[in-house]
């Protein structure tokens, strides 16, 4: 993974998936440490985002790196017309590892393809998601002991969820039973379904959540993104689909937990919040720790590490 570019969840193997994650838990244990002190990470957000891009400069800042970037592109000479090519090629020059979310699929490879640094994709558009994928399976150890042998409900939008389609491939590489739930609309592309049949895997899907909640071990929620449909009839017709109430969790697995990649607008309410089978925001912290040993793992200053 050193000096190479992260766009993908394919771009790296299950080998890499337990390196990062054994990493990110030294972080947690210890998240000050001054081993970036030597380099520059670039934060290039052309779509808004406050959890990713806060947690990537969190955790590059708390290793001593310098962070350079935008969140907002209409505050950066894309306004004027520059194109992604230029913007890269310029950003490349003043610094050593470039984090990029856009809202185009296909925008982080293209990037990767031009870039002289190594690229993080931070999300392109409804396609991939590759270190949200990676603080949820994080997560799903953490809270789980373990990420075989466990059943996992996806709920909401699975059509558009970059989070879903990154997650649902990664953890095709375990014993995962998939139960996926949406309205006919949001179904889980046939492509991402691909994954799960090819690795002889078990999948249910259906329309309603209720009957599913007391078999599962992850409930992961997700909001159903107004941003993503073309049709504004076809948003009107889905949102608010899905709303988890405190009391559907009463007839839970004790070792449930929640968990939604936020923002989140109604479908989680917020009653939900101080049930212990809550783990969203946790979730998000998680988010540093593991973004933490990516940009080690890439900058190569692995070795620096303390336990």
């Amino acid at each position: 993974m050193k000096n190479k570019s992260l766009i993908s969840i394919h771009d790296i193997t299950k080998v890499d998936y337990d390196r990062v994650l054994d990493l990110a838990e030294k972080f947690e244990k210890n998240p000050k440490q001054d081993i970036l002190n030597n380099w520059v990470v670039a934060t290039l957000f052309f779509e808004p985002s406050t959890r990713t891009r806060l947690s990537f400069e969190s955790a590059a800042s708390q290793l001593g790196a310098r962070v350079i970037g935008f969140s907002d592109a209409s505050t950066s000479s894309v306004k004027k017309g520059e194109t992604l090519k230029d913007t890269i090629l310029t950003v490349s020059n003043y610094s050593d590892i470039i984090v990029m979310r856009h809202p185009r699929e296909g925008s982080a490879r293209y990037a990767s393809e031009v870039s002289p640094v190594p690229i993080i994709n931070a999300g392109d558009g409804a396609n991939q998601h590759p270190t949200q994928c990676l603080l949820d399976l994080y997560s799903i150890r953490k809270t789980q002991k373990k990420l075989d042998d466990l059943h996992i409900a996806f709920v909401g939008d699975l059509k558009y969820g970059r989070t879903v389609h990154s997650l649902v491939q990664a953890l095709t590489n375990y014993k995962t039973t998939f139960h996926l739930i949406s309205p006919v609309e949001l179904k889980l592309p046939s492509s991402v379904k691909q994954f799960i049949k090819d690795k002889n895997l078990e999948y249910y899907q259906y329309t309603e959540m209720d009957q599913v909640i007391p078999k599962v071990d992850i409930l992961y929620m997700t909001r159903i993104q107004q941003e993503r449909f073309a049709d504004p009839l076809e948003y009107e017709r889905v949102k608010g689909a899905y709303i988890l109430r405190e009391n559907m969790l009463s007839d839970a697995k004790k070792n449930l937990r929640v968990m939604h990649p936020l923002p989140r607008v109604n479908e989680i309410t917020e009653d939900v919040d101080d049930n212990p089978k809550a783990y969203y925001f946790q979730q998000a912290q998680n988010g540093v720790y593991v973004r933490q040993a990516l940009l080690t793992i890439i900058l190569g200053e692995e070795k620096k590490v303390k336990s």
